[in-house]
């Protein structure tokens, strides 16, 4: 599938409507196993003892080509050194809602204030090999935000067109050897940016929303 005209109309200007259709409404319990999860590959991982609660912003950008915004981790993280996320993270135990987890994240990651987010809705939780359950949020991001990106955490911030991660021409399973095994995931490769792991499962499974899979 890649992006319909319709859609693509609507999100540039600014309407979640028809992205709703596709989405969770209400926010799942995190508390719950996660119904994706990097196991969907590999059945055979190890399920950590215990999922520690995360939540992640899927930012489109409203756009006339409306597109995704990532960002790429900075090389000396003790988690996910280098790779590219979508900004978000653990929820804080002040944090009111994943929601506010996630939009609190974006905004201490890239600059982007909340107010320039509206929430369309919720992918289902996704469970990861080391340990988090995360819940995406899937916001529509206006035109016209600054972004300030924390240099301790981010070292890029770009975007990547939504249709061409739609295509599933441009969606990967790819494998590497992780503790001892073989583990497979979904990868994407947009000019000079490799998108892998759990943020490109998180994408297959939007993509998967979106032709009702």
């Amino acid at each position: 599938m890649t992006l319909s005209q319709e859609l693509a109309n609507a999100l540039a200007r600014g309407d979640p409507g028809p992205l709703r259709l596709h989405l969770l409404s209400d926010a799942p319990e995190l508390s719950l196993v996660p119904r994706r999860g990097d196991r969907d590959l590999n059945p055979s991982m190890e399920k950590p003892p215990k999922l520690t609660p995360a939540a992640v912003l899927l930012p489109i950008v409203a756009r006339d080509d409306p597109t995704v915004l990532f960002t790429r981790r900075t090389e000396h993280l003790a988690r996910h050194a280098g790779q590219v996320s979508f900004p978000g993270g653990r929820v804080d135990p002040d944090d009111l809602s994943p929601v506010e987890t996630a939009l609190r994240e974006t905004h201490e990651e890239t600059g982007i204030a909340a107010g320039f987010v509206t929430v369309a809705g919720f992918l289902d939780p996704y469970a990861t090999g080391t340990g988090f359950a995360i819940l995406p949020v899937v916001g529509l991001l206006a035109q016209g935000f600054a972004l300030m990106p924390d240099p301790n955490e981010v070292s890029d911030i770009f975007e990547v067109p939504l249709g061409f991660l739609l295509d599933p021409q441009n969606r990967r399973r790819e494998s590497m050897e992780w503790k001892g095994r073989m583990r497979e995931f979904y990868a994407y490769t947009y000019g000079d940016h490799y998108i892998w792991g759990a943020t490109a499962g998180i994408l297959t499974n939007f993509a998967d929303r979106l032709t009702g899979r």
